[in-house]
């Protein structure tokens, strides 16, 4: 028998979801970089390092874009999600680095139901992302919808 998915409910503020962890080669930062960002620090080991960055880095989209993965991996693909509204937070705080190792969590802040769809709920979370040496790399702030487990009716 197939595990239910997490509804609305499941999403009570303060519970963490685990992220990653997920470790970022040359190449996929390359890749990612030559598609959708290709500046000569995304590009290129001799200008990331000649750069304030240090080294090949990732492009915050690309960072941004992992997180994603990483929380479908954790959480979405066995929820009940209708989606996002937006992206309230984006920070990319220290840059990602080819081989660096990301890990982090997923927190839920606060969970409402939403007055103009019964039977869907909406969870404000808070991601972090580190790097192997506990660095935080990125922090975000979005909410997600979800669909309630009970009928509309007996939601209050």
């Amino acid at each position: 028998m197939p595990e239910e998915k997490l509804a609305f409910e499941d999403f009570t503020p303060g519970r963490r979801f685990v992220l990653g962890p997920k470790t970022v080669s040359s190449e996929e930062i390359v890749e990612f970089a030559r598609e959708f960002d290709p500046q000569p620090m995304h590009l290129d080991e001799q200008a990331g390092r000649a750069s304030i960055l240090g080294g090949l880095a990732a492009s915050g989209w690309h960072t941004s874009a992992m997180l994603m993965r990483m929380m479908i991996d954790s959480y979405l693909l066995n929820s009940r999600s209708e989606g996002a509204p937006g992206i309230d937070i984006m920070e990319w705080r220290k840059p990602v680095l080819a081989n660096d190792t990301l890990s982090g969590h997923s927190t839920v802040l606060e969970a409402r139901p939403l007055r103009s769809r019964p039977g869907i709920g909406i969870a404000r979370f808070r991601h972090e992302l580190s790097n192997q040496k506990g660095e935080l790399v990125c922090n975000s702030e979005n909410s997600i919808m979800f669909v309630m487990r009970a009928a509309p009716e007996t939601v209050r």
